[in-house]
């Protein structure tokens, strides 16, 4: 009985003697037991904010970072450069805001003048120190706005006359582009093999081969409204006004140098010219009635 009361003392002596030691703060289990949750604490605080995360700021201030920017920078300001001029070698882009300065005033005196060319008298283009007037200032100046609302508003009724016909459209729109590059391709070849030196230029010549889009217009949209009687007469007034029109425009550009030459020559070469002249200005009346023909049933 000593020696169990003995020892259940033994053991409770050395229980409080181990919790004493647990409470002793230089044990070492005891600290990692105590700091455990506020290391943890700690340690989830600290999230990203090591030495192996940057943020946006660090990543902008970096001069790597600074000197790719600058050089992308650099690259692409002198890629657009090269693009713009690349761009304006094969499409003046500087020459095509000249044609299409123009006005209400102008556009209505030009179609004026396109379906009734008979009563104008000057047909020169006005220049100011060698450079042409804009075209909202002079009713003979060649302009772009006109051929391209044309060609919009022909195909517009094109593809009415079509749809009452369940034909496509789409051949039509091509078909009109196609002989519109071959007409002007002809004309530089023809003025080429002539050697006629003019101030024409390839967009000039679009230009006035464009014009002829408004009386196709006509021709076809009198067509729908009083069938093909109405087509012929409105196609035939409007083919004889682009012919007249032509002559009086091409006849100043393709004569402009003959005053420079002898007199032999100078007889000669405008007989030459005129028959061009006239070829240029009979073949658009060809391609109005053409490219107008099938839409009227």
């Amino acid at each position: 009985k000593d020696t169990f009361l003995g020892e259940m003392k033994f053991r409770q002596r050395k229980l409080r003697t181990g919790g004493q030691d647990a409470m002793d703060p230089g044990d070492p289990s005891l600290l990692f037991d105590d700091t455990s949750a506020g290391g943890n604490r700690h340690k989830h605080s600290g999230v990203g904010k090591g030495p192996d995360v940057y943020s946006g700021q660090d990543l902008l201030s970096d001069p790597m970072s600074n000197l790719a920017m600058a050089y992308g920078s650099s690259l692409a300001s002198h890629g657009k450069e090269m693009m713009d001029k690349n761009l304006d070698r094969f499409v003046p882009i500087s020459k095509l805001k000249y044609y299409f300065a123009v006005d209400t005033v102008y556009v209505g005196k030009k179609l004026g003048l396109l379906v009734f060319p008979y009563m104008h008298d000057n047909w020169e283009v006005s220049y100011q120190q060698d450079t042409p007037v804009a075209p909202r200032f002079d009713v003979n100046a060649p302009d772009l706005y006109i051929p391209v609302m044309g060609f919009i508003t022909y195909i517009l009724v094109a593809g009415l006359a079509l749809g009452t016909q369940n034909r496509d459209l789409g051949i039509q729109v091509s078909s009109a582009l196609v002989w519109l590059i071959i007409e002007v391709l002809a004309v530089l070849l023809s003025l080429y093999l002539v050697t006629v030196h003019t101030d024409l230029t390839t967009i000039d010549l679009v230009a006035f081969s464009g014009y002829k889009y408004i009386g196709m217009f006509v021709g076809v949209l009198a067509g729908l409204l009083f069938s093909r009687m109405g087509y012929y007469l409105s196609l035939l007034w409007c083919c004889v006004s682009t012919f007249v029109f032509t002559i009086r425009t091409m006849r100043l550009k393709i004569l402009s140098e003959a005053a420079a030459e002898g007199r032999l020559v100078r007889g000669a070469k405008n007989q030459l010219r005129m028959y061009l002249t006239m070829a240029i200005a009979a073949a658009r009346p060809v391609f109005m009635y053409w490219l107008t023909f099938h839409l009227v049933r």
